[in-house]
């Protein structure tokens, strides 16, 4: 019995699974523990309140476009980056969903922001994030307390969130 067909099976197998899905689990290009890079970034002011020019999200929450990255690290709050570009992939789209309700639970208490790739690509860039979702807290000191690749359920996200706050 020839190994080939098992062989191309097995390689077919890994092709499809590197394409099939929009996230990828690698860590980012640097530390839980180092400052978080501050960058301009979109915010829905500086585009005259057109969400298609911050986002591809179809249901876009205003309270996720309020403050750039540099600008959220000067209030001394922390916040949720999250890296989802929902034009291209269903699970940042669920993503948002959960991050809105979270943002419901937590808006008083810390800044969220949603970094679209197609909008802001220099802060996937900056972040050395590769794949989407992917989720930071940063502390008020501006720390990078917590990074996780891929998709997050509710409950996971509001204990990391309890860990920095």
């Amino acid at each position: 019995m020839s190994k080939r067909p098992l062989l191309w099976s097995c390689l077919g197998i890994a092709i499809l699974g590197l394409l099939g899905g929009c996230e990828q689990r690698m860590a980012a290009g640097f530390a839980v523990g180092e400052r978080a890079p501050s960058l301009p970034t979109k915010t829905l002011a500086d585009v005259g309140g057109n969400f298609s020019k911050v986002t591809t999200y179809r249901q876009p929450d205003p309270r996720m476009y309020q403050y750039s990255v540099d600008q959220a690290l000067l209030t001394g709050k922390p916040i949720v980056l999250e890296f989802a570009t929902p034009g291209h992939c269903t699970n940042c789209d669920e993503q948002l969903q959960m991050l809105k309700a979270i943002m419901d639970k937590y808006q008083s208490k810390m800044i969220f922001i949603h970094i679209d790739e197609y909008e802001n690509p220099q802060a996937y860039k900056a972040y050395q994030v590769m794949g989407d979702p992917w989720t930071f807290i940063i502390d008020k000191k501006g720390i990078v307390h917590f990074e996780r690749a891929g998709r997050m359920l509710y409950g996971e996200l509001d204990d990391a969130i309890k860990q920095t706050l």
